[in-house]
């Protein structure tokens, strides 16, 4: 203890035997020392904060992308319901004009047949123009999707048939239709109008 008084008193009297600039020298040198050690003491902690920083801000993105991709596919789903459902109200929409036609369509068909046939200029052209509308008539119902239902000589079928009459008719056979009172239609596969039909027995 006493060795170590010494010392310290020699290195007291070094110090005070220095100029000014070797002290000065010496006190940088010194916290140069002690700022490198902080230094490399808080290595480690640094690098430990970064790797946490990258996990979190990676953790981060995954939600996101995950957030992103639930909302574009709900965008998705969204979107072909809206056409759907578009799709279904203007069939919707077509079904109910659509309907109100047939009975046009009926008279129509009622006027070309009972048209008589006649040489009179006026009267056959008359009968070819009513024919001649009734045929555009049908061909845009056509073409907006509507087609007769065959009944005639078919199997009874409620799906696209209504029975309003019975008959015996051993030539047919048993539950077919003998006979069709009023025209039925589809519209794109569905029955906008059943067949009134006369049914064998």
């Amino acid at each position: 203890m006493a060795k170590n008084k010494h010392k310290h008193e020699r290195e007291d009297r070094a110090e005070q035997t220095l100029t000014p600039e070797e002290a000065a020298a010496k006190a940088a040198a010194e916290a140069a020392e002690a700022l490198a050690a902080e230094e490399e003491a808080s290595e480690p902690v640094k690098e430990e904060a970064e790797e946490k920083t990258d996990k979190a801000a990676e953790a981060e993105i995954e939600g996101l992308t995950d957030r992103l991709k639930r909302t574009l596919a709900e965008f998705e789903n969204f979107r072909k319901r809206s056409e759907r459902e578009k799709a279904q109200m203007f069939d919707l929409g077509a079904k109910s004009v659509l309907e109100k036609l047939l009975p046009v369509i009926d008279n129509f068909e009622r006027s070309v047949a009972q048209a008589p046939e006649s040489e009179d200029p006026g009267i056959k052209s008359y009968a070819e123009g009513m024919e001649m509308i009734y045929r555009q008539l049908l061909k845009n119902m056509k073409e907006a999707g509507v087609e007769p239902i065959d009944a005639k000589g078919k199997p009874f079928d409620p799906t696209y048939h209504n029975a309003v009459m019975h008959e015996e008719n051993e030539e047919l056979g048993e539950n077919v239709v003998a006979e069709e009172l009023q025209k039925g239609y589809l519209y794109k596969d569905s029955v906008l109008r059943h067949s009134m039909v006369k049914v064998a027995n």
